[in-house]
């Protein structure tokens, strides 16, 4: 299945991304969890570690409030993923739809939560 987004928004006061997808779904992603989850070789541990899903994990981390999980920028790249500058300066994440899709942590994509 092909996901796009409809609308994205990021609030720096809540902490959170929202995308309405196409279908009409919505997700909302703590920045938290976003930058667990950044899917870039430094933060994945190598190239050969490179996924198109997230890695379970990522939902169990709960990073506090601090300039890693603090967005200074938020990227379109071309017309199938965005990319997220954090105020530490990390930046190499790019997150395609699918794998935003993937990561949405909302109880109708992870009912098992």
């Amino acid at each position: 299945m092909e996901y796009s987004p409809k609308k994205i928004s990021a609030n720096r006061t809540t902490r959170v991304l929202t995308i309405e997808w196409e279908d009409g779904h919505l997700s909302r992603y703590p920045f938290g969890l976003l930058r667990a989850a950044c899917p870039c070789a430094s933060c994945r541990g190598g190239h050969e570690n490179m996924r198109s899903e997230p890695d379970e994990e990522v939902f169990e981390i709960d990073l506090p409030e601090s300039a890693a999980t603090r967005m200074k920028k938020l990227e379109a790249v071309g017309s199938y993923a965005i990319t997220i500058e954090w105020e530490d300066g990390h930046h190499f994440g790019i997150f395609n739809w699918q794998y935003l899709r993937k990561l949405c942590p909302c109880a109708i994509c992870r009912p098992s939560n």
